[in-house]
């Protein structure tokens, strides 16, 4: 097969494939994840809905239902989706990873802890959920545990700003600063914007 010149020559070719193999979930999927791209979300989420319903087990498809939720500012479509995600392949981090940084936003501390630990049970490798865990964390108060899970992200991805800073704050909770100061200045060598005024407030302490 000729290689599509632009992304409108693409869908042209993923819609052929469709109407091909119009029982195959995944070519519904992939004419969907194409049609994202050039924010056809209507038609995307058509077609994400025809992939679950050739694919049940499709959980990528559940996720990218409730990344158009999220879209359109429908929080419980996406957590609703979510779900799904989780309970149509067993395993599926990422969706618990999505639920448990939905819950965080709501304000739901405990569900969003409960399914973020259910995200790194099943991928330990999952930065984003050690990341949102230590954020988790820090908002019950409960900085060492905090610490641990952005260690955790950086053991993964060494290069991972944000865990930096999130380090960078949880120390200075602990008044360390000088640990504080070494994670903002490396959260900041790799082009995150630390907040003004948690750079004040470390900047008496650097030696």
């Amino acid at each position: 097969m000729q290689k599509p010149k632009n992304a409108q020559e693409g869908i042209a070719q993923l819609r052929a494939d469709v109407a091909g193999s119009p029982d195959c979930g995944n070519s519904h999927y992939n004419l969907a994840v194409a049609l994202m791209g050039v924010k056809n979300y209507d038609e995307a989420e058509a077609c994400l809905n025809d992939a679950v319903g050739c694919s049940p087990t499709l959980a990528e498809g559940y996720v990218m239902l409730g990344s158009i939720a999220l879209q359109r500012d429908d929080v419980e479509g996406c957590l609703y989706y979510n779900t799904l995600a989780t309970k149509s392949r067993a395993g599926f981090a990422v969706g618990y990873g999505n639920i448990g940084f939905l819950e965080l936003q709501r304000g739901n501390v405990e569900e969003a802890i409960k399914n973020l630990k259910k995200a790194i049970v099943h991928n330990s490798k999952f930065v984003q959920a050690y990341t949102t865990l230590a954020n988790a964390y820090l908002m019950k108060g409960l900085v060492d545990e905090s610490i641990e899970m952005s260690l955790k992200a950086l053991e993964a991805e060494p290069d991972f700003p944000i865990s930096h800073h999130n380090l960078g704050i949880a120390y200075l909770e602990k008044e360390d600063y000088a640990q504080a100061i070494v994670h903002f200045d490396k959260a900041q060598s790799m082009g995150y914007e630390v907040p003004e005024a948690l750079l004040k407030e470390v900047e008496p302490h650097r030696v």
